[in-house]
């Protein structure tokens, strides 16, 4: 082999074990978070401050609140539903060239009413749930009735709990 045709072969070698090293790095780096990933979406269910709350209860009563709750929840969903099709539909006629005042302000109402259907329809299945519980289980459980997670999360961890996206109030 000639000088120059050896000078190439360690130039292309040298681009290629950078290039391995470099794949190397980005895989140990990103491993963790791929493997967190992975973890989501085979965790039955997702977590949360629900989830928090639920944690220190008898497996059986757990899974009994958590299918009692799905069920107001999905009761609930038509109400959820269409409170957001309403604030949609005013957010367009709001958009338009002249502004209709009256069916802006009638959807908002309607949106409104409908997103109290449905959180009165969640809170009832709440109560319904802590009516069938020990006071020890309904104490641990009325945080559920709070409508701010992170109030839920300050009740399941003690109130000097933070995540780091809580803000303190201004």
């Amino acid at each position: 082999m000639t000088s120059k045709s050896l000078k190439i072969a360690l130039a292309v070698s040298v681009a290629l074990n950078l290039f391995a090293v470099a794949g190397g790095v980005t895989y140990v780096v990103n491993r963790d978070r791929i493997e967190r990933r992975i973890e989501d979406q085979r965790r039955p269910g997702r977590e949360g401050p629900l989830a928090e709350v639920l944690a220190d209860l008898d497996p059986a009563v757990r899974q009994r609140v958590r299918t009692s709750l799905r069920e107001s929840a999905l009761a609930a969903r038509p109400d959820f539903e269409a409170a957001r099709a309403a604030r949609r539909e005013a957010i367009d006629v709001a958009g338009q060239p002249t502004l209709d005042a009256a069916r802006v302000e009638s959807l908002l109402e309607q949106s409104r009413a409908a997103e109290m259907r449905g959180r009165t329809r969640l809170e009832n299945g709440a109560v319904a749930v802590l009516a069938t519980l020990t006071p020890e289980e309904r104490k641990a459980l009325a945080p559920i009735l709070q409508r701010k997670g992170n109030a839920r999360r300050a009740v399941a961890h003690g109130p000097d709990h933070r995540q780091p996206d809580d803000r303190a109030p201004r």
